[in-house]
This record gives structure tokens, C-alpha cells and sequence, in this order.
């Protein structure tokens, strides 16, 4: 697996990958989720909880 990576046209600040995330590695800025990329495990709870699949690996 790789990183995941926000499609900040796709995201709706929505939050659900922030309480997904095991790591914490997610949080919402200016209304969009940012990933950092150093404390993402890989792991894709992110992705498959995305309601609109604005994340991916």
C-alpha cells in the first residue's frame, strides 16, 4: 500500500476519515482533510470509510 491522499476538489470536509484514522494522522483544514504523510500506518481505514472516495492509496 501507499499514503493516503486527499482529492481536494472531491473532499466535502465531511470528518469521517479524521475519526477513522487509528494514528490520528488525518485532520480537517480549511474544510478539506489533509493526510500527514509521516504518521500515516498505510493502513486504508481512510479510504474505505470516504463517502464520496475523495481518498486514496
Amino acid at each position: 500500500m501507499a499514503k493516503a491522499v486527499v482529492n481536494q476538489d472531491a473532499c466535502v470536509g465531511c470528518e469521517s476519515c479524521v475519526g477513522a484514522c487509528p494514528v490520528s494522522a488525518i485532520s480537517v483544514d480549511g474544510g478539506k482533510a489533509k493526510v500527514d504523510e509521516g504518521t500515516c500506518v498505510e493502513c486504508g481505514s481512510c479510504v474505505s470509510t470516504c463517502p464520496v472516495g475523495a481518498i486514496s492509496q
